[in-house]
């Protein structure tokens, strides 16, 4: 079974997806890994490098090729990224697509904390920078709920609850 887990910046899905693939004992592949390894190879911060991939489409195109290989290649994994849901629809890729959502302010809390107290503005810059490109490139807004099974609020639950839920979804 593949899980794909999407959502915006700061939701839950590198810690969802990781606690996941740990109780069902799959590997865990993120696309935000790839896109930072990315940023630091062009010495560049997320902001630079996600201005800088809004002009070279290329940026954009190798990470998803690569989430598409791995998930056609691949069985048992749980992957997260933006498009992981929504490349897996179109390229029909049978998934259990999960949506992670939070408010504004629960993300950007969880970003200041993880990415060395990045401010509001630089933030909201990055995430304004990955919808343009999305736009741009696919013509898609991948929060549309259309590519998702399921949308869990995640300011409301721990990570532990929302893993337990998605365990019970899988073997039901």
């Amino acid at each position: 079974m593949i899980v794909t887990i999407s959502g915006e910046s700061g939701s839950g899905k590198t810690t969802v997806g990781k606690l996941l693939a740990d109780k069902l004992n799959y590997r865990f592949y993120s696309g935000g890994y790839f896109f930072r390894k990315k940023a630091e190879e062009y010495h560049m911060s997320l902001i630079e490098f996600s201005k800088y991939a809004e002009e070279n489409k290329n940026i954009d195109m190798e990470e998803d090729n690569s989430i598409l290989n791995f998930m056609r290649e691949n069985d048992n994994i749980i992957i997260e990224s933006r498009l992981c849901g929504y490349l897996s629809k179109h390229n029909n890729i049978d998934a259990l697509r999960i949506f992670l959502e939070a408010d504004e302010e629960t993300r950007i809390s969880r970003i200041y904390s993880r990415d060395n107290n990045a401010g509001r503005s630089s933030i909201i810059c990055r995430e304004r920078s990955e919808l343009r490109r999305y736009m741009t490139f696919y013509g898609i807004d991948y929060r549309n709920y259309i590519y998702y099974d399921y949308i869990i609020k995640t300011e409301l639950y721990q990570p532990e609850d929302i893993v337990n839920y998605i365990y019970s979804i899988i073997n039901k």
